[in-house]
């Protein structure tokens, strides 16, 4: 039985990454500190991990969530391959939330596979957060 189910009233635990050749990290660096001012412990995946490394740092910091955020169009390889290497490490309970610049036709068939947010440049670091614990709030009263 993992953390979660044990302690729902836990803080929430988010884990922040930039998967793949992604260097460009002002924007992942704004929402872990948006994360930590609204309460949230953060965990931060460094520049230019790979999707296995995300997804194993993901299961071994025990997070909640996995905010995914990608601005060189590979979005539909590497959140696909973290989502999946999530489930396959026993972490299919672990909420994956995208950003970056993610087309429109693409955003369905990453709704389809459990990505949610997929928030583009310009959105509200409020809106943002607010998605977060909604999500982790479904979750939890799953639980």
């Amino acid at each position: 039985m993992s953390k979660r189910a044990v302690a729902p009233q836990r803080r929430i635990r988010i884990l922040v990454a930039k998967p793949g050749l992604d260097g460009h990290d002002r924007g992942a660096l704004v929402l872990a500190r948006a994360f930590r001012d609204a309460g949230m412990e953060v965990v931060y995946s460094g520049l230019l991990p790979s999707p296995e490394e995300v997804a194993q740092m993901a299961v071994d910091e025990d997070v909640d969530v996995v905010a995914l955020s990608l601005l060189n169009g590979a979005h539909m390889t590497a959140f696909p391959k973290v989502k999946r290497l999530l489930e396959k490490k026993g972490g299919k309970d672990i909420i994956v939330v995208g950003g970056g610049i993610i087309p429109e036709e693409d955003k369905p068939k990453l709704l389809k596979i459990g990505v949610t947010g997929l928030f583009g440049p310009g959105s509200s670091l409020d809106d943002i957060v607010k998605h977060v614990r909604a999500r982790v709030g479904q979750e939890r009263q799953k639980a």
